[in-house]
């Protein structure tokens, strides 16, 4: 990660993180987010699916009321209370109008300044494909930021009680491969290992280690490695 990335703008009291997956948040951004809530600022969660197909052996029917249990202590854990899950089938999720009616609508309920996106690029970097989801959760949300805004897109939403919202004033990519400024973590790397630490049942499907030595290499790779600055980089919009 570059060292020498501009410092992402802090003009901003209320944030919406939208995410495809439970734990899509908490491969590093997190340590961003516990920063954001210790300082005093308001950050919510939108998760388009509750990661059904994402733990090999367990039915989609008992894996996501897990994940949703695991997600919402994850989030506790960074200071994240307001978690919602739109119901959008894991792993084949469609960014169409469907999708962009409902992150609009969390948007304009939310009525957020900063809206954290996560990476919607082919790639994670060179020879690590994006999976389907994050690309098509990841576009949407970017296109749902000026869906939100216009009164005459989606005017349904207005008829539920949402009315439009245009405050959003940046919106930051996570995971992003042309990261464009960055949010320094340090201190926050232990409270972002511990939330990583309650999606329990999915690391250890992935991994026979320990959970928090999964949780521990995982936030020191994503927030600039053992020795280098902590520091969360993100691709700014606004």
């Amino acid at each position: 990660m570059s060292t020498d990335l501009p410092p992402l703008p802090d003009d901003w009291s209320r944030a919406l993180a939208i995410a495809a997956h439970p734990d899509d948040l908490e491969y590093g951004t997190n340590a961003a987010i516990a920063a954001w809530t210790a300082a005093g600022r308001a950050v919510s969660y939108v998760l388009a699916t509750r990661g059904e197909a994402g733990i090999a052996g367990t039915p989609p029917e008992t894996a996501g009321p897990l994940r949703e249990a695991e997600e919402r202590a994850s989030a506790a854990a960074v200071g994240v209370h307001d978690v919602r899950f739109l119901g959008h089938r894991d792993g084949v999720v469609t960014g169409g109008l469907d999708l962009r009616r409902d992150l609009a609508r969390e948007i304009r309920r939310a009525r957020p300044d900063l809206v954290v996106a996560m990476n919607h690029h082919a790639t994670f970097g060179p020879g690590t494909w994006n999976s389907a989801d994050h690309r098509a959760v990841g576009r949407a949300t970017l296109d749902a930021v000026g869906d939100a805004g216009n009164a005459w897109v989606f005017p349904e939403l207005i008829d539920e009680g949402f009315e439009a919202w245009p405050g959003v004033r940046h919106i930051a990519v996570a995971a992003s491969p042309q990261p464009t400024h960055a949010v320094d973590v340090s201190g926050w790397r232990d409270a972002a290992i511990a939330s990583l630490s309650e999606h329990r049942a999915y690391l250890e499907a992935l991994d026979p280690r320990p959970v928090t030595e999964q949780a521990r290499e995982v936030v020191l790779m994503t927030t600039g490695g053992e020795d280098g600055p902590a520091r969360v980089a993100f691709e700014v919009f606004g």
